[in-house]
């Protein structure tokens, strides 16, 4: 993983409106650091509004690929992080999918639009204040139609709806817990950051390849905020 402050690399003023053009220049960087690799990833990360997804305070840095503080002490992923989920998990429309730490919606939304919107997306959220904007949030983009949010433990899955062929956090787990091992189908992959907090974590992927045998691969570095819950870090 590169550090990011390594790709803030984008200098852009605060009155610049132009999203789309930002939206294209920081795809071009993502894409000359091997961030994004395919045309599907391409796709989603310049087609979905970012801008969209951020504190109207802090929508001039959009497009600078670096995560963004949120409400409640949460945060959106730096860009070239969910050009890595979307990499590695490769959604295609069909697939059946749980991402656990909705924040604002924007990772959804990317997910959403790698499987051309035609595909739900269950998405769990522990605090509402965050639900409720990114319920708006969707709505005014277009991907509430396709994207579920739930109110709850993310570390306890969504079971109304499993089996997955995908899961992922957008947050920290202490370990996998084993209602996400025993949600996810048999083929199927998920994607965590596990470790303490606060220091780097270890990004996992994990494929179950049979309903008792699952194969672990690292990653690499990376740095998210806690998951909280159940089988997750304590508040």
């Amino acid at each position: 993983m590169k550090d990011e402050n390594k790709m803030n690399s984008l200098n852009y003023s605060e009155n610049e409106k132009n999203f789309t053009d930002k939206r294209e220049k920081l795809v071009n960087i993502l894409s000359e650091n091997g961030f994004i690799k395919t045309k599907e990833v391409k796709r989603a990360i310049g087609t979905v509004p970012r801008e969209e997804f951020i504190p109207e305070e802090n929508r001039a840095y959009a497009y600078l690929d670096r995560p963004i503080r949120l409400i409640e002490g949460q945060t959106i992923s730096a860009p070239h992080m969910v050009a890595i989920i979307c990499e590695i998990l490769q959604f295609e429309e069909g697939m059946n999918v749980l991402e656990i730490g909705t924040g604002f919606g924007y990772n959804a939304a990317a997910v959403s639009e790698m499987m051309n919107k035609k595909t739900h997306v269950y998405t769990i959220e522990r605090i509402g204040s965050l639900a409720k904007i990114a319920k708006e949030n969707l709505k005014k983009t277009g991907y509430d139609e396709v994207i579920d949010i739930i109110l709850g433990d993310g570390t306890l899955g969504y079971e109304t709806k499993a089996p997955y062929d995908r899961i992922y956090g957008t947050a920290s787990a202490p370990y996998i817990s084993e209602p996400l091992k025993k949600q996810l189908k048999v083929g199927g992959k998920l994607l965590m950051p596990v470790g303490k907090y606060p220091e780097p974590q270890d990004l996992i992927l994990l494929t179950k390849e049979s309903e008792n045998k699952y194969k672990e691969d690292y990653l690499g570095k990376v740095d998210f905020v806690p998951m909280i819950g159940k089988y997750g870090h304590d508040e």
